[in-house]
């Protein structure tokens, strides 16, 4: 009986390793899409604002957003406010990638959206600048933000 019960003890710790391995590795492809998606947003800085742009030759904000997370393999909606309803979830605290959504009011919709880098700064496309990297305290969308989403 002690023997049986070692067997089926090993057996179940190492399907227990072979599921972390798992979830390990499906972490490593969260990361880097999110981090394929950064490189692809700032291979593309200086590009200028287009309203309704969604390539190189010009990008409004979610079109930069759907363009860089579609090339690392993964499909968002179109607006900014369908991807604040619709995809993702809201995250306890910012990691790199996660989405970061403005909106003139806090009661209104979104109608900005820009990509978390890390230490305190996003990528976006601004309507006077095209795409750049600013700081998420900036005075201008600071006041304006309304929460953030992880696809």
């Amino acid at each position: 009986m002690l023997k049986k019960f070692i067997v089926a003890f090993t057996i179940l710790a190492s399907c227990g390793s072979l599921f972390a391995a798992k979830g390990e590795k499906a972490e490593a492809a969260t990361y880097d899409y999110h981090t394929a998606a950064i490189s692809i947003a700032k291979s593309n800085i200086g590009v200028p604002y287009r309203w309704g742009g969604m390539a190189p030759s010009g990008f409004d904000c979610s079109g930069l957003v759907k363009y860089s997370y579609g090339k690392a393999g993964r499909t968002l909606n179109r607006t900014a406010a369908q991807m604040f309803y619709r995809d993702g979830y809201r995250p306890s605290n910012l990691q790199i990638g996660d989405l970061l959504f403005y909106a003139p009011s806090k009661a209104s919709s979104p109608t900005h959206v820009a990509i978390y880098i890390g230490y305190g700064k996003m990528i976006m496309a601004s309507s006077s600048k095209g795409v750049i990297i600013t700081r998420t305290n900036n005075p201008y969308w600071h006041p304006r933000y309304i929460g953030a989403k992880r696809v």
